[in-house]
């Protein structure tokens, strides 16, 4: 969708109007870290979902704002299995959270390569887009995102869903075909994240 917002300074992308999905504020520059949360403000978000296990930003981001309501719903980035439960308590609350018309919904992890997209891939599914238009979307709007998790994410997304077994080997295979086809050097994106500072 080319054309959502584009940020400048929060290290985030839209993937729709009320979708967001990166990485955290600056975690050693505390005035960058205001300038971010600052530009996301001002792009109308209003709630966060931190899936960080290893940081949680909520009482500073309330300190600064009373405008963010926010979940933080860690888990460790170890390519670890994903249990549906930890999905479905997420994508309830941003489904919760989008029922109003007015709200934007930030899914964020540490660099915003796994965690977070996988996310904010399980929200699209919920909201009926496609098994392989919903990474395609995610990965347009965050070359740098490799949506780890995103296999998890359909499981849960066709257990809650009730999927035949037949739909289940379809889904699949079309995303396993679509990571064929878009590889990502997820090693030396890490790399060139944290040479940057991210």
């Amino acid at each position: 969708m080319s054309d959502l917002p584009s940020l400048e300074v929060a290290n985030a992308s839209f993937v729709t109007p009320r979708l967001v999905v990166g990485g955290d504020l600056d975690q050693h520059d505390d005035q960058l870290a205001q300038r971010q949360l600052g530009e996301l403000l001002a792009h109308g978000v209003t709630h966060v979902v931190d899936v960080r296990i290893e940081a949680d930003d909520q009482q500073w981001v309330a300190r600064l704002t009373d405008r963010v309501t926010y979940l933080w719903h860690g888990m460790d980035d170890l390519g670890q299995r994903v249990p549906p439960a930890w999905f479905e308590t997420a994508v309830a609350w941003v489904e919760d959270a989008l029922a109003d018309p007015d709200t934007i919904v930030v899914t964020h992890c540490h660099m915003g390569i796994n965690r977070g997209p996988s996310l904010g891939y399980a929200v699209l599914l919920a909201q009926g887009w496609d098994v392989v238009d919903a990474i395609a979307a995610v990965r347009e709007a965050r070359p740098i995102a490799a949506v780890a998790y995103a296999e998890d994410a359909l499981r849960w997304w066709h257990d809650r869903s009730g999927a035949s077994a037949a739909r289940r080997r379809e889904d699949r295979a079309r995303l396993k075909a679509w990571r064929r086809d878009h590889p990502l050097d997820v090693v030396r994106i890490i790399a060139q994240r944290r040479r940057a500072g991210g």
